[in-house]
């Protein structure tokens, strides 16, 4: 089928025709920078206009030209670069007639190399006169002059380097993101953990609640799972004595798309043998402190037409306890099932079919009344056993030693003090299995091997996975997650 091209990229395709009559590669070759736009600034800075011109402080930038101002023999234009924009001034006189020619031809949206030197115009603007013009890519396709706007969100996402181009926010978001990753790998590391990495593809579904990608592995004849957590494989080195481990690692879970949620997504799991529940508590507390000072360089960001502050220790509160605030009815009584059904059923809560106990009913009525109202950051512990198939019972059997952190109503984190019972694991895997069969398919499988770990020991573990992509949305004030991913999952266009 031919391709169809608007007026404009008719032009285009044109001038790409007339650069190459010139003798010019339309589609470049090396350029090597001295400087970026930021650099430039920098050594621009505090200066006067006079102090530039006798000191000649020369650059070499490249960037996509973002402006355009031609003016016979002498024109303005903007670049721009990684670091922002900075304004060049061109004329004839300066790079020669046949340089000039080859820059009038110029299109917003070509990326081009400068060499000149630093200049303030009358009005004050930091400018780079231009004593060297390279053309290095001709653009095809011209560049919208608003891609931010609320209708064209859909686009953004599907033309993310579009977004990046023309939308200052996405990308102080996309290098923002990897500035936290770091930073929460250097405090990991600071403590003595280790960064591993664990296998993708997992014979068995386990580790989290949630459906899985199925794929098939056509030499062994099997189907494998996408894993939806990194715990198995991680816990299996604590066995093995590497004692203090992490993983930032990509899952995936086939689900819904929402704000909160992108069927692949990345989170960071952390597991310290000898340590608990309380020591996951501090870690998760002062990882995310310590991002914020060395980051943002401030412990209270805004979050929407509210400010979040990770200054003053984190709440800690238990679920049954908001249960009852919200509700009046106290799990940590004697309550039969039957009435806490019933008592579910009249607040509206749709009883699903695997529920036979009280544990999931504190759970919903937990999700439906109390979490969104946790706005500042709040520890929610003792988690019905029913519900936590990998966790620590509590004194109470009826509930586990886990705390997830909620921040602005999501959830963020999720810890255990680790179950490392061999007997009881394999009890609560044949709980989940019955779950499996009364219709619960995001139950977790039984994993022999993992039961076979184990029983050669686990010492005492705190465990804990913080969703990552959640946390980047909170700390750079972002409503959906598919901001923070670069490439979010989308539904075919026209659908």
């Amino acid at each position: 089928m031919e391709e169809k091209f608007n007026d404009q990229e008719l032009a285009r395709r044109e001038k790409l025709k007339k650069i190459k009559e010139l003798g010019v590669d339309p589609f470049g070759k090396r350029f090597d920078r001295t400087d970026s736009t930021l650099t430039a600034k920098e050594k621009a800075k505090d200066k006067t206009n006079e102090e530039l011109e006798q000191n000649e402080v020369n650059v070499k930038l490249a960037g996509r030209i973002m402006f355009l101002r031609k003016m016979g023999k002498a024109s303005f234009f903007n670049i721009q670069d990684k670091e922002g924009k900075i304004q060049a001034y061109i004329s004839i006189d300066t790079v020669g007639a046949e340089s000039y020619n080859i820059f009038k031809i110029c299109d917003v949206g070509d990326i081009v190399g400068i060499s000149g030197t630093l200049m303030l115009t009358r009005t004050g603007e930091l400018t780079v006169r231009v004593s060297e013009f390279t053309f290095l890519t001709k653009s095809l396709k011209v560049l919208p002059e608003k891609f931010h706007g609320l209708t064209d969100i859909e686009e953004r996402y599907r033309h993310r380097y579009v977004d990046l181009i023309m939308n200052e926010d996405s990308k102080r978001i996309a290098l923002l993101r990897p500035r936290i990753l770091r930073s929460m790998q250097h405090y990991f590391d600071s403590l003595g953990f280790t960064e591993v990495e664990t296998s993708v593809l997992q014979p068995i579904l386990g580790g989290a609640n949630a459906k899985p990608f199925i794929t098939h592995h056509n030499a062994l004849n099997k189907d494998f799972y996408l894993r939806i957590a990194t715990e198995l494989p991680l816990k299996r080195l604590i066995v093995g004595g590497l004692e203090k481990v992490y993983e930032f690692g990509r899952l995936f879970r086939n689900e819904g798309m929402d704000l909160k949620h992108n069927p692949e997504f990345t989170t960071v799991e952390l597991y310290e043998a000898y340590g608990d529940l309380q020591s996951m508590r501090v870690l998760c507390e002062g990882v995310i402190r310590n991002v914020c000072k060395e980051v943002f360089g401030t412990t209270k960001l805004p979050y929407g037409d509210i400010e979040l502050d990770f200054g003053p220790e984190f709440k800690w509160v238990s679920m049954s306890e908001l249960v009852k605030e919200k509700t009046g009815l106290d799990f940590r009584g004697d309550i039969s099932f039957e009435e806490a059904k019933n008592f579910a059923l009249s607040k509206g809560i749709q009883i699903e079919k695997h529920w036979t106990s009280n544990g999931y009913i504190l759970n919903a009525l937990f999700e439906e009344f109390c979490e969104k109202e946790l706005i500042q950051p709040t520890f929610v512990y003792g988690h019905p056993i029913e519900v936590s198939p990998l966790t620590k019972k509590s004194e109470d059997p009826r509930f586990t030693e886990r705390f997830e952190l909620y921040i602005n109503g999501s959830e963020i984190a999720n810890a255990y003090s680790e179950l490392n019972d061999p007997i009881d694991q394999k009890e609560r895997f044949v709980a989940q299995l019955k779950a499996k069969e009364l219709g619960d398919d995001e139950a977790n499988e039984m994993d022999y091997d993992f039961l076979e770990a184990l029983e050669y020991g686990m010492p005492p573990t705190g465990g804990i996975g913080i969703g990552f992509d959640r946390l980047v949305m909170i700390l750079t004030n972002q409503k959906s997650i598919r901001e923070v991913i670069l490439f979010p999952t989308m539904k075919p266009e026209g659908k």
